[in-house]
């Protein structure tokens, strides 16, 4: 077997070793409630607040894998297309299926797409290492703008100001972020590989 065939546990997996079923409903629903959450507390910042959900977001699908990811961001979009008010600026803003197709609704998709994107990397083993979960953290991000930025675009016509509404003033906020994970995430697979490294569950990296 390659080292590039190699598909390493998530820190999720490892933590949590029996009734796979039962781990993925109750960590689902955890996710959902820390997407919820994360979307409704604003933390001071320059040059404007900022929300820790695109964190909770990466972090979650990196520390989940892919699949797991995808379905709790899933699971989360459900809940806020029946009307539930779990996303950011909900109910002020309007709720279920309006506001998910109003100016941030590219976001949203991007936040499904990134989470996949980000738990393949971690299941290659790049949340390991402060430098590779950098690039996964970035990685993520930008699948998150992308759509986010098409779809306020299109939403608001292409003759505002996109960029200076949809991603400059988050651009400081991020990166602390991406500093956050990079702290976090390695720290917590040393905590991981010296309990787990010696019983071979966990590959060498």
């Amino acid at each position: 077997m390659t080292t590039q065939s190699i598909r390493y546990p998530t820190l999720g997996s490892l933590l949590w070793t029996d009734s796979a079923w039962v781990r993925h409903v109750v960590l689902i629903a955890v996710g959902v409630a820390l997407l919820t959450l994360s979307a409704k507390i604003k933390i001071p910042f320059y040059p404007v607040p900022v929300t820790m959900q695109t964190f909770v977001v990466l972090a979650f699908a990196m520390a989940c894998g892919w699949r797991l990811g995808s379905m709790t961001l899933l699971s989360y979009l459900a809940c806020g297309a029946t009307g539930l008010p779990v996303f950011a600026g909900t109910p002020e803003k309007g709720i279920g299926i309006a506001y998910m197709l109003g100016p941030t609704g590219g976001y949203l998709l991007g936040f499904v797409l990134a989470a996949a994107v980000v738990g393949c990397l971690a299941e290659r083993g790049w949340d390991r290492k402060p430098g590779t979960t950098f690039l996964a953290m970035l990685a993520g991000n930008v699948v998150i703008y992308v759509p986010g930025l098409i779809w306020l675009g299109s939403v608001v016509g292409w003759d505002k100001p996109v960029l200076a509404w949809g991603l400059t003033p988050f651009v400081l906020g991020d990166l602390a972020k991406i500093v956050l994970a990079m702290i976090v995430l390695p720290a917590a697979w040393k905590l991981v590989g010296r309990r787990d490294r010696g019983s071979g569950r966990l590959p060498e990296n």
